[in-house]
This record gives structure tokens, sequence and C-alpha cells, in this order.
């Protein structure tokens, strides 16, 4: 299978973290495999807090940063053996590196399920509702095992929704 990832880096921030783009990539074709995705492109925008800010105020009326934005493309039909756009995935680094040192768990492994967690929304998965959100954080739990990432949700007991 062939998946594009595009990955932009738009927050020298993420400099700090070593391998983050060999990170983001390993985590996106996880969870487009785990799903059988078809030859996909996906674009992952590695941004901060203002920015993430910005868009989710414009999208979601949200004037405040969230780890985690994921932009759908249109549903397109796409030439034989052409990639299928899928859309985009916004992660701020402010509030990532934060709310993994207030889990106390690695910036890696938060930051690959928060990838994993953008690419099922581009994919059709949310979580709306507890079943969506049930079974949305069921394939994230099955991806990031597979990633060899502990389960993010283990220690809060209740579903924990992302944006």
């Amino acid at each position: 299978m062939s998946f594009a990832i595009d990955i932009s880096m738009e927050s020298e921030d993420w400099a700090k973290i070593s391998g983050v783009e060999a990170l983001v990539k390993r985590a996106a074709e996880a969870a487009l495999l785990d799903n059988d995705a078809p030859p996909s492109e996906i674009s992952v925008v590695l941004s901060g807090d203002e920015h993430i800010r910005e868009l989710n105020k414009h999208h979601r009326g949200m004037d405040k940063p969230t780890n985690v934005l994921s932009f759908p493309a249109a549903r397109m039909k796409t030439p034989a053996g052409s990639p299928r756009l899928l859309g985009d995935v916004v992660l701020a680094f402010e509030t990532c590196q934060r709310e993994a040192a207030e889990e106390a768990k690695p910036i890696e492994n938060h930051v690959t399920h928060l990838v994993v967690h953008g690419v099922l929304h581009l994919l059709g998965y949310d979580h709306e509702d507890d079943d969506e959100a049930e079974t949305m954080e069921g394939r994230e739990r099955q991806i990031l095992a597979k990633l060899g990432i502990p389960d993010p949700y283990a220690e809060r007991g209740a579903t924990a929704r992302r944006a």
C-alpha cells in the first residue's frame, strides 16, 4: 500500500523532539494500514498554539488552542492509480507538550496518539456520542498497541475525548 504523508514543520519547537518527522510518519502509516485505507495522501502540520487557536476559532468557534485538529478533504473521485486525498492534521506543540507533562507520559507517545487520532478523523471516525467515542478509542488503542504505545485512556478510566 502506498501512502503520501507530507509533513510541514511550522513551529521550530517541534525540532526539540528527536526524529519527530519519522515518528509522525510511522503513526500516520499505522493508522492508515490498520484501516485498510486505499493509496492515500495526507498532510500533517506541526504547528503551535497560536496557529491552532486561530484554526479552532475559525472552524469550530472555539477561541482557544487544542492539541490536534483534523480537516477531512472533500470526497472526490480520483483517477485510477492516484492516491486519494484524505485531508490535513494539525498539531500544536505547546499544548501537546503540556498535556504530556501533565499526564506524565513521553511526548513521543502523546504525539503518536494524537497523530493516530487525527488520521482516524480523516478516515471518518468521530467521537460525538459515547458509542462513536468507544469505537474510535478502541481503534486508537489497537493501533497504538501495535506501535508499542500504552493505552492512553487506561489511567483515566473514562472516555477522554480529543478534538
